[in-house]
């Protein structure tokens, strides 16, 4: 892999330097951040913890990706300033923070509180047998029901009429 950089940009009130850079991959897929975050701090000779790979776009069958990077003066300035999802991006696979598992973290603290549930549940129980009595004169009803149905359910609707438009 070869690596050109098309533009360079010192922005010094962020403390950082912004690049774009072209990144040549013939004859394999797009490399991923972690590869072009290596490239870039081997290319401006920096630490990988200061080197945040903002953007990577491969045009359809292309052999060559356009890269935006960010390089940092300061690991501590770049930590402050770098949003939360870059800094995520930018870890390897196994450290990634995935929504699903922040999603699943958030329905486990509400798990707590419900053990008092089923003391609600055990109140709500003793009710239930009185509950039970009742559908049973309901279930000697049920079949009268269906009966008068049939009776007042109209007629079967006539097939319907083959449509006089000519088929184009």
């Amino acid at each position: 892999m070869s690596v050109e950089i098309i533009a360079e940009h010192v922005n010094p009130l962020l403390g950082r330097k912004d690049a774009k850079l072209i990144v040549h991959h013939e004859g394999s897929g797009t490399p991923d951040r972690l590869a072009i975050r290596k490239i870039a701090s081997d290319h401006f000779k920096t630490p990988q913890d200061k080197v945040y790979v903002r953007s990577v776009r491969t045009r359809t069958g292309g052999s060559s990706a356009v890269c935006q990077v960010e390089v940092y003066g300061d690991s501590k300035l770049a930590e402050k300033i770098v949003p939360a999802y870059v800094k995520n991006r930018n870890l390897p696979p196994g450290q990634r923070v995935s929504r699903k598992k922040g999603a699943e973290e958030e329905k486990a603290a509400p798990a707590a509180p419900k053990p008092a549930a089923p003391e609600k549940k055990a109140e709500q129980a003793k009710p239930a047998p009185a509950k039970e009595s009742k559908p049973a004169p309901a279930e000697t009803k049920t079949p009268t029901k269906p009966e008068a149905k049939l009776a007042a359910k109209p007629p079967a609707k006539p097939p319907a009429k083959p449509d006089s438009k000519p088929k184009a």
